[in-house]
């Protein structure tokens, strides 16, 4: 999954809410359930998330609504093997990117 977000230092909750296509309440309650999660918070609770906080973010959303995993097999899987996971993720992110791009040329010609 692609996520269009511009390049800023953080993020509200509805952006990346928006972004996921998922509502603020699910990206709240992954906040407690994954420990990666760990967006700062202003002086009035806002919760402001950091490009890496989007990183972890895509990668439970990968594990959880694609790859169909269950909560607690995707906490498990990212303790276990989180530096796997990320490294495959990546890999696959940039091939879609890839994949993306060629798409559009194809459609040009």
């Amino acid at each position: 999954m692609h996520i269009d977000l511009p390049e800023k230092r953080y993020y509200g909750i509805g952006e990346v809410a928006k972004a996921f296509g998922v509502n603020t309440s699910l990206i709240r309650f992954w906040e407690k359930e994954f420990d990666a999660l760990k967006p700062k918070k202003n002086a009035k609770g806002n919760r402001k998330f950091t490009p890496q906080d989007i990183k972890n973010l895509q990668l439970i959303y990968h594990l959880v609504k694609e790859r169909g995993f269950t909560l607690e097999g995707a906490k498990i899987h990212l303790k276990e093997e989180k530096q796997k996971t990320l490294s495959s993720f990546e890999i696959i992110q940039k091939l879609e990117r890839v994949k993306s791009e060629l798409e559009k040329i194809k459609d040009q010609l």
